[in-house]
């Protein structure tokens, strides 16, 4: 990973996720500020609005049912209520989890997030993120994509978000390698950093070490080392 210049703004923008993987949180952290892309098109049964959870039984998905259409935006994806998707969340995290490490420290944290009815994806994925973030004691600026008014296609709108923030540094996941073109970044002298995120293990119930899945997993096993253990 490369070195970070101590007067570098570094700024993270990645679409919203539900319950985000470590990787996710990594970004989080190497950023001063974190930028959710809210208003790019919604992609029905990606990590919008799915993740995976440990269980006795393998890897369990968690999706949250939508209404959405084709080009619908991140940022105006419905949730679809009418099923009791909720409680099945809760019931397969509780089954799964109960005799994690930290579980009874951290379950009120679902309470918090499924308890309420939410109408929009977002409104519950922003929720939860930040919940999560205070649970980890990781304290960063978020802004939304949307709320900038900075126009721009692909590379070049990623490039107006830094300006537009003050960033001369941006932190990317490995798989913009496939799509970003840096020429832009640098007739623009911002840094343009690919994570290499190398997923940490950690002690987990139910047999062999799973990894990439959703960072409560984390949290329920690990507790207050949480943080550290992702950074590590």
């Amino acid at each position: 990973m490369a070195a970070v210049d101590s007067k570098a703004h570094v700024a993270g923008i990645l679409q919203p996720s539900f319950l985000p993987w470590l990787g996710y949180i990594a970004q989080i952290h190497r950023a001063d500020t974190f930028v959710l892309y809210d208003d790019a098109q919604f992609d029905k049964n990606s990590w919008r609005n799915r993740n995976r959870i440990k269980t006795a039984a393998g890897i369990k998905w968690l999706t949250v049912p939508v209404k959405a259409t084709l080009g619908t935006t991140i940022r105006d994806v419905r949730v679809e209520n009418s099923r009791n998707w909720a409680r099945k969340h809760v019931s397969s995290i509780q089954q799964s989890y109960a005799k994690a490490a930290y579980f009874a420290e951290h379950e009120d944290l679902l309470h918090k997030i499924y308890d309420q009815d939410w109408d929009f994806l977002l409104d519950l994925n922003v929720f939860a993120l930040r919940e999560i973030l205070k649970r980890l004691g990781l304290e960063r600026t978020i802004l939304f994509s949307s709320e900038l008014q900075v126009e721009g296609r692909a590379t070049e709108r990623l490039v107006n978000i830094c300006r537009e923030i003050g960033a001369n540094h941006f932190f990317e996941g490995a798989a913009g390698r496939d799509y970003i073109d840096q020429r832009v970044f640098d007739q623009h002298d911002i840094t343009l950093e690919y994570q290499d995120y190398q997923h940490p293990t950690y002690q987990q119930p139910h047999g062999e070490f799973a990894s990439h899945l959703s960072i409560i997993d984390l949290l329920l096993n690990c507790g207050p080392r949480s943080l550290e253990i992702l950074c590590s």
